[in-house]
């Protein structure tokens, strides 16, 4: 699997950590996302990637949306998901203008997701690489996926999987030949300073 591509301490990086920051101020001030310039840095923002932007107050999620596969230029998809995550989460209530100084923005960034071909729960556990693998379960009209960024929280795979099942909808154990498995990486850009 090829690995994203890394641009963490340019002006790439930059950009789009500022860009998701003035579009969760303004989504938050006006319920939309602002209106964007195509005067970009690095022409690589304007290709088409798949993003989720993740926002956390006081190291706590606060809302997080994205999508999985590649539809519009770069700059557009961080632009849509911060404002998105910011007021349509639906597990959170929309951030609150008084939250925004607290609020801190990390951008994921995926590599077009890739098929696995796993014989059982046991053969996809082994495949795994934990804290580098984002995962795509799907089954019917059911799906779920896990950033890299998850493996933070559950280190271990077979926790991670369970977790994801039931994110879809599956009970823990759940398993069947119809799952069909991909992963992905992410390029991950965040305002926490580094460790």
């Amino acid at each position: 699997m090829p690995s994203p591509p890394e641009h963490t301490c340019s002006a790439y990086a930059s950009f789009l950590l500022a860009l998701a920051r003035a579009s969760l101020a303004y989504g938050v001030a006006h319920g939309h996302p602002p209106v964007i310039t195509r005067d970009v840095p690095d022409p690589s923002l304007l290709a088409p990637r798949a993003t989720f932007v993740t926002l956390e107050r006081h190291g706590h999620l606060r809302g997080c949306i994205g999508r999985i596969e590649a539809v519009q230029p770069l700059v557009d998809d961080v632009n849509e998901h911060a404002t998105a995550a910011a007021i349509h989460d639906p597990r959170f209530g929309p951030v609150q203008p008084h939250e925004v100084p607290e609020i801190v923005l990390s951008i994921s960034i995926l590599t077009p997701p890739e098929p696995m071909a796993v014989r059982d729960e046991q053969d996809l556990l082994q495949q795994l690489t934990p804290g580098t693998d984002g995962l795509i379960l799907r089954e019917g009209r059911r799906a779920a996926t896990f950033l890299p960024s998850v493996w933070e929280e559950l280190t271990d795979p077979a926790a991670f999987v369970q977790h994801l099942k039931m994110k879809a909808g599956w009970p823990a154990n759940y398993w069947s030949p119809g799952i069909r498995v991909q992963r992905y990486r992410c390029e991950y850009l965040s305002e926490k300073p580094q460790a």
